[in-house]
């Protein structure tokens, strides 16, 4: 009951939005996880983009605020990896290659 009553009137427990903010803002990577299933066409590489930018933002917010806020920073450190995997499926569907896929395809080519 102790350990209870300690997280639950700790700087980071429930009765804060260092809490709350981070367990609802998980609805962000975890819709973006679930998207990842979709067809890369229907991603917007603008929102995307936008998305990437805001987790980079708040995971330097959340390493500065006092006290740490470690899920939050967790959260945004997730939401920013499936936002760079979707942007990345976004930019393949567009017709964008990396120099490395396009040697690659070149010399696939030349030795057929």
């Amino acid at each position: 009951m102790q350990i209870l009553r300690t997280f639950w009137n700790s700087p980071i427990g429930p009765k804060t939005t260092h809490f709350w903010g981070p367990l609802l803002n998980w609805s962000i990577p975890i819709a973006a996880f679930v998207d990842t299933k979709k067809p890369p066409e229907q991603i917007s590489g603008n929102m995307t983009a936008v998305m990437c930018v805001y987790s980079a933002m708040f995971m330097r917010f959340s390493w500065m605020v006092r006290p740490r806020n470690y899920h939050l920073l967790a959260c945004h450190v997730s939401n920013e990896t499936v936002q760079l995997y979707q942007l990345s499926r976004w930019l393949k569907a567009q017709g964008h290659e990396s120099n490395l896929e396009r040697k690659i395809n070149e010399e696939a080519a030349k030795t057929q």
